[in-house]
């Protein structure tokens, strides 16, 4: 049975790809914790983090990637980079998509460049 996680993370993938990324990884994972994509947009590299929250009584989706959550995620890239000496040279970029609401009603953010590696 298949998680709600791993269906945003199927769509969020769709929706990438139909917007012109080529998906190049999904779910790597690393004892610092996972990448839900490894995309690449043209001739960056793009880490895709995939969220989603049906109420936003706690903030919304896009607000639970934390700065400890960015931290591993950073962390995971290098990692994926170390792996793929290929692509380690490019432009990197980490965005964020968010999907919020109730099913039926779910409103989707995508945040380019969401937080940077520096």
């Amino acid at each position: 049975m298949r998680t709600a996680g791993e269906d945003f993370e199927r769509r969020a993938c769709a929706e990438l790809e139909q917007a012109g990324l080529k998906l190049l990884a999904r779910n790597y994972g690393t004892r610092h914790g996972e990448l839900d994509l490894v995309m690449r947009d043209g001739a960056i590299v793009v880490f895709v983090e995939v969220r989603y929250r049906k109420s936003a009584s706690h903030g919304d989706a896009a607000a639970s990637v934390t700065a400890s959550k960015q931290a591993k995620l950073i962390l995971a890239a290098q990692h994926w980079l170390a792996a793929h000496p290929h692509h380690a040279q490019r432009t990197c970029r980490f965005d964020v998509v968010s999907y919020d609401g109730p099913i039926g009603a779910i409103q989707r953010n995508w945040l380019r460049g969401a937080f940077e590696a520096g």
